[in-house]
């Protein structure tokens, strides 16, 4: 029977050149659940993004033969401000799920969470909130599902509530692999996968098993085995592959031939201590005899995925056949994300303050300016106050919902829908904005000498949005770092972006014309180019062959939803 997942030989390498997986294979089964499990520096997330697709292998190959695939990330994933079913409602508008409604009765009885589904994803407790964004996933009917640290902040009575639900999609057949910090979550799993330091495969195979091959008496014993003395990831990956053949609880290497030709792979002298060449000799000079015929691999069974495949991924031709109406996903998208945005902030009471909160800061500044004695309202400060606006409003845009973001744009998200989405809500109401206060200063006689209305609004207007663009530019870069971390930067990331824009273009220029607008909109339009870029960079999309046809994944049927199980 063919597995659900097959990793073959992968390798993978940081932008640094440094080796963070080496030599990796590994097969997961249909209803199995499996757990990665490693030290500091294994590599864990490095093979589950590898295995879900995220971030293809630099070597070696993953071939998924289960039709659809969710992730879920760390932290949370839904959108808090908006009632569950409601965000249920647009996660499947944005997969293009058919009957959107069915679909989310289904889901929210089968996690449990009906009773709740007119609660604000943000008053749902922990284990609610991550049952919430595995609901998210399972809208488009996946045979697979990926988590990163699941259980990750829960209380341990909420941790192993959320395993039992992880546990009941296994029994109804879906392939569930997830990494974990905890040992209590990997023995409840079928199989786990154990990396020593420097991504090396220490072990793959039963909870049972691994506590049998390391001498240990708990999975807890197993993170000491690894950091012993002397080198012991290279010890420990190289008994693995003789080891896997013959003791019980111990999953082999591989579960199918290796593809024809020699499997790219990282060998002992690009790193240290590789755990030696895995796909080769397993099987014996026969490759029929690791149990599959040749014909496997047929033209439309998998998805494959990383160095070993024709092109960077290979999907059917009925995916192909598709590829014109998602020509006109993208529309969509940027249509659906638009109202959720708007309903979003009109829903919260914390967006609603920092909508209005800057334009008044704004106004009290202006009045402290134009008060008798004082400096009066320079050009700068206009297009600075408009500045200021704008990055306030694009700043807190990313980083509080870069666990949606990481989640949607697995599911087929547009980058470009997303950032222009956040930008047809906002701009209109930084126009609006400026036009107030433009007003303001227009009816106090207070306006910069020698500007009228037009020219102070306008001006105000293209600051904001160049100013938007950079906010959310900061917001996604600042996504990979921590609150602690970015306190002593708050100041220089308010303050010394506005003045520097506001200087060098209305110090320099005086009066503005055309030429200091159309720079002003180069400079907006460069800033959103570039939030596009970087979201397509730190939230990769999932393999075409997943997103391509959501609808089909409903229809094919077998699905956990329809299984008739239910969380216990």
């Amino acid at each position: 029977m063919r597995p659900a997942i097959e990793v073959r030989a992968i390798g993978q390498q940081a932008r640094s050149g440094d080796s963070t997986l080496r030599d990796v294979s590994l097969a997961v089964g249909h209803g199995e659940l499996v757990a990665i499990i490693g030290g500091s520096r294994s590599g864990t997330n490095t093979l589950l993004d590898a295995m879900s697709g995220r971030s293809p292998p630099s070597s070696g190959s993953v071939h998924r033969f289960a039709s659809g695939a969710g992730y879920v990330p760390e932290g949370d994933a839904i959108h808090p401000a908006l009632p569950l079913a409601r965000a249920l409602r647009y996660a499947a508008a944005l997969r293009a799920v058919p009957r959107q409604a069915a679909a989310v009765d289904d889901v929210l009885g089968v996690l449990d969470l009906a009773g709740r589904s007119a609660v604000p994803v943000g008053e749902l407790s922990g284990g609610e909130r991550k049952r919430a964004a595995i609901a998210a996933e399972l809208l488009a009917r996946p045979r697979l599902l990926f988590l990163a640290e699941p259980t990750a902040g829960l209380d341990p009575a909420r941790g192993r509530e959320l395993m039992r639900v992880l546990r009941g999609l296994g029994d109804a057949g879906m392939a569930v692999v997830l990494t974990t910090r905890s040992p209590l979550d990997a023995d409840r799993c079928d199989k786990v996968a154990v990396l020593a330091t420097g991504g090396h495969l220490a072990f793959f195979g039963t909870p049972a098993g691994a506590c049998d091959y390391f001498g240990a008496d708990s999975l807890d014993e197993i993170y000491e085995r690894l950091a012993g003395l002397g080198d012991p990831a290279a010890a420990w990956s190289r008994r693995f592959s003789p080891f896997s053949r013959t003791d019980r609880g111990v999953s082999p290497a591989h579960t199918v031939p290796p593809p024809p030709g020699q499997v790219p792979r990282l060998p002992d002298s690009a790193g240290p201590h590789s755990a030696g060449p895995v796909s080769a000799g397993l099987f014996g000079d026969d490759p029929a005899a690791g149990g599959l015929p040749d014909d496997y691999l047929s033209d439309d069974s998998p998805v494959i995925i990383g160095a070993d495949a024709v092109g960077p991924v290979t999907v059917s031709a009925a995916a192909r056949r598709r590829a014109a109406i998602r020509v006109l996903r993208p529309v969509l998208q940027w249509t659906l994300l638009t109202r959720r945005n708007a309903e979003a902030a009109g829903r919260s009471r914390r967006a609603l303050a920092a909508l209005a909160g800057p334009p008044v800061a704004v106004l009290l500044t202006f009045g402290v300016l134009s008060l008798p004695g004082g400096p009066g309202l320079a050009s700068f400060w206009a297009a600075s106050g408009g500045f200021f606006v704008g990055l306030t409003y694009g700043l807190p845009q990313v980083r509080p919902e870069i666990g949606v973001l990481r989640r949607e744009r697995f599911g087929g998200l547009s980058a470009g829908a997303y950032v222009l989405a956040k930008a047809s809500v906002l701009l209109p109401l930084l126009a609006a904005v400026d036009a107030v206060l433009a007003g303001i200063l227009l009816a106090a006689g207070r306006l910069p000498a020698g500007w009228s209305y037009g020219p102070t609004f306008l001006t105000m207007l293209l600051s904001s949005a160049g100013a938007l663009g950079l906010g959310m530019l900061i917001s996604l870069v600042s996504a990979d770092f921590s609150a602690r971390a970015l306190a002593p930067a708050a100041v220089t990331v308010f303050c010394v972006p506005q003045l520097l824009v506001a200087a060098a273009v209305f110090t320099l220029f005086g009066r503005p014309g055309r030429g200091d607008w159309l720079v002003l909109a180069v400079l907006a339009v460069a800033f959103c180019a570039a939030a596009i870029v970087l979201v397509s960079r730190m939230a990769p999309s999932g393999p075409v062959g997943d997103n391509c046809s959501p609808g089909q994944h409903w229809r094919r049927g077998a699905s956990p939803v329809r299984s008739g199980w239910r969380s216990r």
